[in-house]
């Protein structure tokens, strides 16, 4: 049978019928929506409030919240990988990747993969503008911000980026060991991205959490995609 995706979406039924681990990417997926959902509704209810705000102080010295926790060194290394979400630094290893897959022969992949990273940065900017949550107001940011808070856009790309393309890069490799290690140091890196939002104060602990989320679930939808797309 000929498979066309996008042209046939019927043809999602059949696919997922025929492969368990489609169907449990794809319910993972709706999950990760829902709890991307829940957590928005949460906010505009201020619900998150109180636990937000501990998360916060919690990573500022005691008594001053101009001050995050450890010495200036730990602050410098925030910033370090803060920068490995903003857009420089995506954009560049975003070409880096496309570049190595089409080198791998896999131009198809590399082209989709593109795709998910740009529709995923408009679709970024879109959540971010509808929510339009305020930045902390709290403690003092120790990075420059200039656009809503809700989702994290350094935690939501990061995801997305890293994710896909470490995906991307991962089915270049011949190796399952390799391939492993390959996304696990992507979701090591968009782990530590959003954590260091929160540590320098620019984003509520609840912004992270959603960006993560929804980032994770455009890195799951495509990795379904990815691998119909390479058994093709």
């Amino acid at each position: 049978m000929k498979w066309n995706l996008v042209k046939n979406p019927m043809a999602w039924v059949e696919y997922l019928k025929k492969n368990p681990l489609g169907l449990l990417l794809a319910i993972i997926v709706l999950c990760a929506i829902g709890g991307f959902l829940e957590i928005a509704s949460e906010i505009r209810e201020k619900e998150t409030d109180r636990i937000d705000e501990y998360i916060l102080l919690s990573m500022r010295t005691p008594g001053d919240t101009s001050d995050p926790i450890g010495s200036p060194k730990v602050e410098e290394m925030a910033r370090d990988l803060t920068a490995m979400g903003g857009v420089t630094i995506l954009s560049i290893v975003t070409l880096t990747a496309f570049g190595l897959t089409v080198f791998s022969g896999k131009r198809k992949l590399a082209w989709f993969g593109l795709a998910s990273v740009l529709t995923g940065s408009v679709i970024t900017a879109i959540i971010k503008h509808g929510y339009n949550r305020p930045r902390p107001s709290l403690v003092e940011h120790g990075a420059w911000v200039s656009n809503p808070s809700f989702p994290s856009g350094h935690s939501m790309m990061s995801a997305v980026v890293y994710l896909t393309l470490g995906i991307l890069i991962a089915r270049t490799q011949p190796k399952k060991r390799v391939r492993i290690f390959i996304v696990c140091i992507t979701m090591l890196l968009t782990f530590l991205v959003g954590i260091s939002r929160v540590y320098l104060g620019v984003h509520w602990p609840t912004d992270v959490a959603g960006g993560w989320i929804l980032g994770g679930a455009w890195a799951l939808l495509f990795w379904m995609l990815a691998r119909r797309i390479d058994a093709k």
